[in-house]
């Protein structure tokens, strides 16, 4: 198939946008519409995203339906707001609707209103930085500037092209500003080496000790002095990626850079993306670098070919494929370089803290408001410890946290109506957008005189009851006041509030094969699909290597928040071993969709391709996360484990915030493998798995002790209600 330009992307996205409206319209109105078959319409819905100013890379075609086919509807024209909405209280969560324009109609406004030109901005080494600047032909006001820094590309490119929406969301493309898009230093357009995830540099001797933030600091000093009509105030955002640089980039921050937000941003890729707890994400990491990793041979408009897998099941391709060496022999080559970097650094040593954004949060912007997912499943480590960082390094600065029921970027590209099987109630997503995010950069880069207090109505940290399907303000996060909690593993799958006497002895077994891996989704799929975060777990805790525990149906609702701990005490007949642990929430057998949600559900699940499952029973996860157990002791020095000898292992989950309802239950599962999302333990203990060999993957027992002195539990804390 010849290679698509940015026109031909921009063309097919209008098109599949349209025909998503015409069928929004349509379930609104109760006609049919003719549908086109699924497959070209989520191609041609995909191969649209670069040209959209998507906040990450694009996903290969065999991703289908994994990026989101509906964006927010257009907002029309706002006007600048002072006084914000505060958020809704602990009620069901009901989002602001208005009329809406469509895709066309603000490309075409874009044109008419927007001057466009492309420049190279000098660094200080001499780098040039290439650059696109948007700015609104009306010069009778003074506008701040929105800056992004991406490696992703800045497309489309050439003076006459022009992106179908400026800004985080579409208010902000008629919300009065200047934008400014740049390619990153080694990408695309721009001069000089990419690095991923490159150093910062605390101290600089010269100009030649350049980072994200020396880089961002000139590009703000060039754009002050040579772009007419702006008031002096520049704000920062970007999603993933683009979210890493815009938290770097406010490292000590310019004077003129007076509100940045961080969404979803990478912080230290040893526990975002491609690592978590020293287990390795291989379809994500793989397919990922497979083609972003590629090597630039000049400037260049145009991403490189996608990798084909040759099936849609990839859970079967990377079994096949075995080792993980292999993956470079077969097909990598040793061309990219960052595979190569995982490769020679499987612990956690200095190539990777040097990779640690967190220490150098200091002197941030004024204003930083940083935004994640409850179900990302890339970056969710990133937002919750950016926030953290910033707060605890820049007592000064005014910093919010939201977090909604998002998955990667679901609030700039999705309605933020539901994941998957599950329904949140509301388009979260646009009450984010204009009550939240326009309510953020109006009020730091507009209000006038410039002002010395936040807005009123933005809490400290605004958090969405993923349970209840309830936003709620918190004064910080982890909220003040929670009460320690814990439920204990026990005899015939039991899960319960006190340890149970008895001899530490008692344990559950299971025999974890490497050959035959619990697969991390019933779906097919060659990549980490998006809604495995929220999928049914019933597959799962059918299959004899998955340990299985619940409390009995609830009495009273139970909201926990904040972070989790597993603290398990386990040992295993080899020397090596993943553990594996989910949260999960069971509905009542007799839990069911009202028809009109039934409906809706069926159209959704058919759109976007996922498995959908009745609610009765359903095994919602809330939580995932996985130990690489060499790391037991820490990243640093692997150790194997001593063979049948109990070994208490801690693993750290992401925070929730989540009501499990009366008449629900408590579920934890256990497991070893989680594939192909997690790559295999061989299970015998091997210095670097990267280069393990085939005979290296062994079969092992492994065993959970539940009782006495031994007695494994997951520590929580919940909210006093």
């Amino acid at each position: 198939m010849p290679s698509q330009g940015p026109a031909d992307h921009a063309r097919r996205h209008r098109d599949a946008r349209r025909r998503l409206l015409d069928r929004r319209a349509a379930r609104r109105s109760g006609r049919r519409v003719q549908r086109r078959p699924l497959a070209p319409l989520l191609i041609t819905v995909l191969a649209g995203l670069s040209s959209c100013d998507d906040d990450r890379a694009p996903p290969p075609d065999d991703a289908r339906r994994r990026a989101a086919l509906a964006e927010p509807e257009l907002e029309l024209e706002p006007e600048p707001t002072t006084d914000p909405v505060p958020p809704p209280r602990e009620e069901p969560a009901i989002a602001p609707r208005d009329d809406r324009g469509d895709a066309d109609d603000l490309a075409s406004y874009i044109r008419e209103h927007y001057d466009k030109r492309e420049v190279r901005i000098p660094a200080r080494d001499g780098v040039e930085l290439f650059t696109i600047i948007y700015t609104p032909k009306d010069r009778a006001r003074a506008y701040p500037i929105m800056l992004k820094r991406t490696p992703y590309g800045v497309s489309p490119y050439g003076p006459d092209e022009y992106m179908e929406k400026l800004g985080p969301s579409p208010l902000f493309s008629k919300g009065g500003y200047i934008f400014a898009y740049q390619d990153v230093r080694g990408k695309f357009m721009s001069g000089g080496e990419f690095v991923n995830m490159r150093p910062h540099r605390a101290h600089k001797a010269g100009p030649k000790d350049i980072d994200e933030s020396t880089d961002t600091h000139d590009t703000i000093t060039w754009l002050l002095a040579n772009v007419e009509g702006h008031n002096g105030r520049v704000g920062m955002w970007g999603i993933s990626y683009p979210g890493f640089y815009a938290a770097a980039g406010m490292i000590d921050a310019h004077p003129a850079l007076k509100a940045v937000s961080p969404q979803a941003p990478i912080a230290d890729w040893y526990f975002d993306d491609f690592h978590h707890h020293g287990a390795f994400f291989l379809p994500h990491t793989f397919n990922f670098f497979a083609r972003f990793g590629q090597p630039r041979a000049e400037l260049t408009t145009e991403w490189p070919e996608k990798f084909e897998h040759g099936t849609p099941d990839g859970y079967q391709f990377f079994l096949d494929v075995g080792p993980l060496a292999r993956l470079d022999e077969r097909f990598l080559h040793g061309q990219i370089k960052f595979w190569n970097d995982l490769v020679a650094h499987p612990n956690r040593d200095a190539y990777w803290r040097a990779r640690d954004l967190l220490p150098h949060l200091n002197n941030a912007a004024p204003a930083v408001m940083t935004v994640g997912g409850l179900f990302d499943a890339e970056d969710l480590y990133g937002p919750l410890h950016t926030y953290r960082a910033v707060e605890d390094n820049n007592p000064g600065a005014f910093n919010i946290l939201v977090m909604g029921p998002w998955q990667h970027g679901g609030w700039g590209r999705t309605l933020g109506d539901h994941l998957g099987n599950i329904s949140f109630a509301a388009e979260t997503s646009r009450y984010y957008q204009k009550d939240i995010e326009q309510v953020f950069f109006d009020h730091y880069l507009k209000r006038e005189p410039e002002p010395s207090a936040p807005p009123k109505g933005l809490p400290e940290a605004l958090i969405f009851n993923t349970g209840a399907n309830a936003w709620r303000s918190f004064a910080a996060w982890p909220p003040p006041g929670l009460r320690p909690r814990a439920l204990y593993l026990a005899e015939e799958g039991g899960l319960q509030d006190s340890p149970r006497p008895g001899g530490a002895a008692a344990h559950d077994a299971f025999v974890s094969d490497p050959a035959r891996p619990v697969p991390f989704s019933e779906d097919l799929d060659v990549g980490m699909t998006r809604e495995y975060m929220t999928d049914d777990q019933r597959f799962a805790a059918r299959r004899p290597d998955v340990l299985v525990y619940q409390t009995p149906p609830l009495t009273a609702d139970m909201t926990i928040a904040g972070p989790l701990t597993a603290e398990l005490w386990v040992s295993t007949s080899r020397t090596d071993a993943d553990w594996v642990v989910k949260l999960i929430d069971v509905y009542p057998p007799d839990a069911a969709r009202d028809e009109d949600e039934a409906a809706r559900f069926k159209e959704l699940a058919r759109d976007e391709g996922f498995v959908l499952r009745p609610l009765g029973g359903y095994q919602m996860m809330v939580r995932s996360e996985v130990l690489r157990g060499r790391f037991r002791d820490g990243y640093e020095a692997p150790r194997p484990f001593t063979p049948d000898q109990p070994t208490l292992v801690r693993i750290p989950l992401q925070d929730v915030l989540h009501t499990f309802k009366a008449g629900h239950r408590v579920m934890i599962q256990i497991q070893s493998t989680w594939f192909p999302l997690v790559d295999r333990n061989p299970q015998k203990f091997v210095p670097n798995i990267f280069k393990a060999r085939e005979a290296d993957f062994v079969s092992a027992t492994h065993k959970l002790y539940r009782a006495g002195e031994r007695a494994s539990r997951i520590s929580f804390t919940t909210l006093a209600e």
